[in-house]
Order: C-alpha cells, then structure tokens, then sequence
C-alpha cells in the first residue's frame, strides 16, 4: 500500500481523465492526437492500478510506449508535459549514449540513479514548501539575536540567582511606584528594543545592514577528482561518502542581512526536513509514479546477427534494457529500486532502421507503437498561434523587456510557416524547430538594436518577412548555412 504522500500524488491523477489529459496537452502541443491517446491511457493506468483488488495489483504491469516519427513533431515535449502533468519523477536520457556493460562508458542502470535523483529533489521541494514558513519565522529570529545581541552583563543578570544569605540587591522603582529587580528592567528593555528592530527587519529597512555569520565551508574538490574517468557506475557515490565521513567546517563570514536570510534559510530548512522520510517517499514515488523517456532508440538499433565483433552501443545495449524494462532492482546510493511498475517511452526518428531491427525480447517489452505524423504548413501556423508558450508570445515577451511591442499579423505568420515548411522540404526535415531559425534570423536586426533604436513598435506582417527572409531561403548556399 502506498504512503499517505504518495497516496495524495495519485489522487491528484483522480480528476485527471484521458480526455482531460490530451486537452491539457493540447494547450502546449499541436497535433499528434494518437500519441497524446497513447500517453492519456497510459497515465490514467497509474491510478486505476491503484484501485485495483491488492491480490492482482502487483500483476499489472504499465504498457511501455515507442513514439516513432522524425525529429521536431513533439515526441520529448508530449512525455515532459505529462510528467508535468501528473506530478510524476521523470528523466530523459539519450540510449545513444550508453554502452554494453564491461566498457567505457554510461550504463543502463544509470538512468534509474538519475530518475531517483530527481524524485529527491522533487519531494524535497514539496517538503520545502510545507515547512517554508516555520522556518522564515526561525531565521527571523536568529537575524535579531545576530543584530542584537543579548549582552553577556545582561544573560547574567537575568539567569544568576541572587546569593544565599543576602547580599546586595539592585531594585528599580519605576514612574508609577512598581518596584522590579535591575535583570528584570535591562530585560524589558532589550525586549522593547528587539521589538522596534524586529519590525525594521520585516519593512525590509535592515536588508543592507552587515553581520556576521558562521556558515559551511564547501567540500575540498580534491574527493571530486578521486572517481577516474571511465569508472563503473555508482564510484561517483564515493566522493560523497567521504564528505559525510569527514566534520563540518565552518568559517565566519560578513554577510548583508540580505545575503544572510538565504544562507539561515538553508540551514533551518535542513533541520526540519527529514532526510529519511524524504528518501523513503522518492523511493516509493518512483517505483509507483516514475517516468523515464528513452530518446534515440533506434541508433542503438543495429544489425541483428552480426557477427563482427563485439557490438557495445547497439545490441548490447538493447539486451543490457531488457531486465530493467522488465522489472528489476537496482541499487543506488538512496537505496535499492523496483524498477517493475516504472512507465518507459521511448522515442526515435527510425529515419534508417525500424522498430522491428530491435531485439525481439526488447520489442516485446514496448507493446504500444504511435507513429507520429510530420509537421505540415498549416500545422506551423497553428503552432505559432494556438499554444500558450507559441514562439511568438515568447519574442514578444522578450522585445516588452526593452519597453517595445511586437505584433504579429495573420499573413506575417503565415509567410514565417510558409518558408518554415519550404526548408524543411528542399533540406533536412528538423520538424518545428525549423521556426526557431526563421524567426530568429527574421528578428536578428531588432533584437540587436534595441534599445538604442527607440522602437516603440514593431508588426511583422507578410511583407516585412518576404524582404528579409525571401532572398535567404531562395539561395540554396544562403539556405543551408543560416537557416
């Protein structure tokens, strides 16, 4: 059974229906509704997996993905945005960096080490934010003990018990005739003056005042520099031994209050946030929720058969996945890691091989298949119109930096999607990211002269974009090298 916390993610997932998950998807992706299909499913499945009978919960495995269609149609995006979307740890990592176990280089295990890391990191977040407000009251008062200090005289005075047997007693009578020991009026005093202070700090009047702090010295880089290039995975966790194993090292240092709030907020999170609770739910988070997208598959997909020698980026590689796609543990620093119900897409453009030159025992492990559609003209306009982070509202944020407008008119962004496609026609197919180049060499001249220019607007329509980017995509040498 799921923890409470990782209960609370899931339920998240429970307002999340496949139709509701393409329509979120649709906000930032245009097109690709099978792949989005695909991916919906496939997340609704992490929680009716969870409301299934105990007895055949564990039986259910995820049906892992292969995305095949080339590169720029929105593969990587449609499993960031999901893993987004669910609140799920995720990594991304490229197959075409591994190798066989036993060579230089990455081993599969690996991924499951990053996706664990991340996971940390993800609930040690949610626990920052839980506790953020205990703690900013905490180093509050720590900035006042360090700008006020309470005077040794004063601790004295206030803690020494008065001597047996008598001796001399200071009193101070006040204006309205009460009687009180000296300790009792320096304290009043220090409390009224820390309170005057206290609310100086949080108008935000002492930001620039100087104190002086004890704060952790950083680790000698000389651990960093023990683990060889080319080591077997998992000696990077030695450096990190070591530095546990050695004391803590502080140094004082002068800080403006501002400076300071940063570093005590550090601290006092560290305190009340419980590392092993932390661990233990990014654990159970990731061997419940975890995503890992597995980009460029297909170069690890080679000649079956071949019988020339040792194949350590291709089939090696493929049957080095296998046990992890299929559900095995794997140890990592944090501890060990099922890695049964981990949900693995995989991605590649298959321009030269195809899913069937897999393995296979690898291609039984990813029963679903989208082939996902190259990207039209008439898909580039909408992909600059329609999502909420479409190129143009990104320009158009970065040119109101300067003080400046930018507008795009409809026939503007039609000629932009119009050369988009007629390059990616006449060259290489880079899908969408072909507009980053066009609009980039289109707004070259802008975004350099502001703010000198004293543009206060600017409207790209189709003919300012025919004058500047026309004479470009009908030279092929001009084509080939800018855009």
């Amino acid at each position: 059974m799921a923890s409470p916390r990782t209960q609370q993610a899931l339920e998240k997932l429970a307002g999340l229906t496949p139709q509701q998950i393409v329509e979120e998807l649709d906000r930032y992706i245009v097109g690709q509704g099978d792949a989005k299909k695909a991916v919906a499913i496939a997340l609704r499945n992490r929680w009716r997996r969870q409301r299934a009978p105990e007895n055949i919960r564990e039986e259910i495995s995820p049906n892992n993905i292969i995305l095949v269609g080339p590169t720029g149609v929105g593969k990587t995006e449609i499993a960031r945005r999901l893993a987004r979307l669910a609140g799920a740890p995720f990594v991304k990592v490229e197959a075409s960096k591994f190798t066989e176990v036993g060579y230089v280089g990455r081993d599969v295990e690996s991924m499951v080490r990053d996706l664990v890391e991340n996971a940390v990191t993800m609930v040690r977040a949610e626990r920052e934010s839980e506790v953020q407000e205990p703690a900013k009251k905490k180093v509050e008062e720590r900035l006042l003990d360090l700008l006020l200090p309470f005077t040794a005289e004063g601790k004295q005075a206030a803690n020494q018990p008065p001597p047996d047997g008598g001796g001399a007693h200071l009193f101070v009578v006040s204006p309205t005739g009460a009687v009180s020991q000296e300790s009792d009026a320096v304290h009043e005093r220090y409390k009224r003056t820390r309170e005057k202070l206290k609310q100086l700090l949080l108008d935000g009047q002492l930001e620039d005042r100087e104190l002086e702090i004890e704060v952790a010295q950083q680790s000698p880089v000389m651990f960093d520099m023990m683990v060889p290039q080319g080591a077997p995975e998992g000696m990077d966790n030695l450096s990190d031994m070591l530095k546990d194993m050695l004391p803590k090292r502080t140094k004082r240092r002068t800080l403006k209050v501002s400076e300071a709030r940063r570093v005590l907020l550090d601290e006092e999170l560290e305190k009340l946030i419980n590392k092993e609770d932390v661990t233990a739910d990014a654990l159970e988070r990731v061997q419940t929720m975890g995503i890992i997208f597995l980009d460029e598959i297909d170069k690890i997909a080679g000649q079956r058969g071949n019988a020339g020698g040792p194949d350590v980026s291709r089939e090696g590689v493929q049957r080095d996945l296998l046990p992890i796609v299929e559900g095995s543990n794997v140890q990592t620093k944090h501890g060990m890691v099922k890695t049964d119900h981990v949900l693995f897409v995989a991605a590649g453009a298959f321009h030269v091989a195809k899913p069937s030159d897999l393995i296979p025992e690898l291609q039984g492990r990813f029963p679903i298949r989208v082939e996902l559609q190259p990207l039209t003209e008439a898909d580039f306009v909408r992909i600059m119109s329609e999502p909420e982070n479409a190129l143009t509202r990104q320009y158009s944020a970065l040119v109101a930096a300067e003080g400046a407008t930018l507008e795009f008119t409809e026939d503007g962004i039609a000629e932009i999607a119009r050369i988009a496609a007629h390059v990616n026609d006449r060259m290489e197919n880079i899908g969408a990211r072909r507009l980053h180049t066009v609009m980039t060499t289109l707004l070259e001249d802008v975004l350099f002269g502001l703010p000198e220019s004293g543009l206060t607007t600017v409207r790209v329509d189709g003919k300012l974009v025919r004058d500047r980017l026309s004479a470009i995509a009908e030279d092929e040498d001009l084509r080939r090298y800018i855009l």
